[in-house]
């Protein structure tokens, strides 16, 4: 049986994503998803802060949370071990408890599936796939081998040296053993395991390897479907950067979208008394602005839009966060959005 080793490089300062990724072997998380709990679980301590300080949101300790901003991931992109245990537990219902938990401190390690390593703003993981640990830290060019002699020390060592260190106790996704498996992750960060254990330079990963045009579809007289997109049409996927192909996908997308006619809704002056609601803009930073309660929502989207330099954008709320397109004609009463914190990103 063949076994694949999947191991997302480092992006950005994304290696909170690609050390989750990593860990249930899947591009199972996006930026875009880990920034949507994150505004969740931003929104549930404002909301907790609002009905147990006195004042609610008008108090300090309130006003002073909401300038700083996001506890759950900076501007560039570090999230925080809340996020990742939040979204390990609504995809896979696996919990992340640091490793020095009581009752863990029994548990062999060489006994667990995983671990998730964190140190200041550096996150990776250790993963164990087919009877043996690998080290997937998305700064190494390959991934590389931990054998289970030298876990117990290795994990002593990163504690020993500042590390947080959180483990999976079991339950993690099979590791991938068949070509449908593949089709989880990106093809470029796929790593045949008997290679890397002959120490061989040039380990094949699936972009070389001949299963890489599975699903790449092609047309009855052979040759490959055209590519989303014209400027990505000479680029191989196993080529692109994350951002060029979140980009395929949202023009993709818009292809497909059916093209509904514009419908103008003025804004108004702010209001000097009416309900508050709060804004996460498309641009990251945060706004409060006051609108009447029988202001349509579509005003809210014009407030935003006019805040975007008049792009067209794309508003979510509630816990989960949910498109509130649908509910541009009706009141921001019926639509219960008075106190909420608004999602806003491009469209």
């Amino acid at each position: 049986m063949t076994y694949w080793v999947y191991h997302e490089r480092q992006e950005a300062m994304l290696c909170g994503q690609h050390a989750l990724n990593n860990l249930v072997q899947a591009n199972a998380f996006t930026p875009v998803s880990l920034a949507e709990i994150a505004g969740q679980l931003d929104q549930m301590e404002l909301n907790y802060m609002a009905n147990n300080n006195e004042g609610g949101v008008s108090s300090k300790d309130y006003l002073k949370r909401l300038a700083e901003g996001s506890g759950n991931v900076d501007e560039s992109g570090n999230f925080s071990i809340e996020v990742l245990r939040s979204a390990l537990l609504s995809r896979y219902n696996i919990e992340l408890p640091n490793i020095r938990q009581q009752g863990l401190s029994k548990v062999e390690v060489t006994t667990m599936d995983g671990f998730i390593c964190n140190r200041s703003a550096h996150w990776f993981a250790i993963r164990k796939i087919n009877d043996r640990y690998w080290n997937l830290n998305s700064t190494l060019e390959r991934p590389e081998v931990i054998s289970h002699f030298r876990l117990a020390a290795e994990v002593e060592a990163l504690q020993n040296s500042g590390y947080s260190v959180f483990c999976v106790v079991d339950s993690l996704p099979p590791p991938c053993t068949n070509e449908a498996m593949m089709d989880q992750g990106l093809p470029k960060y796929w790593w045949k395991e008997e290679d890397l254990l002959k120490g061989k330079t040039n380990a094949m990963t699936r972009a070389d390897d001949p299963w890489k045009d599975v699903g790449s579809g092609r047309r009855l007289d052979g040759g490959k479907k055209s590519s989303v997109g014209a400027g990505q049409q000479s680029k191989p996927i196993s080529e692109m950067s994350e951002e060029e192909m979140l980009q395929m996908a949202m023009e993709a997308s818009l292809e497909q979208a059916p093209q509904n006619n514009a419908v103008s809704y003025p804004l108004t002056d702010e209001p000097a008394v009416g309900v508050k609601i709060q804004f996460r803009m498309p641009d990251g930073t945060r706004a409060v602005r006051k609108f009447l309660e029988s202001d349509v929502v579509g005003t809210i989207y014009s407030y935003v839009s006019s805040k975007s330099d008049d792009r067209n954008v794309e508003l979510r709320a509630g816990f989960p966060p949910k498109d509130i397109a649908s509910k541009k004609d009706e009141t921001i009463a019926e639509a219960k959005l008075a106190g909420e914190m608004i999602h806003g990103r491009y469209a």
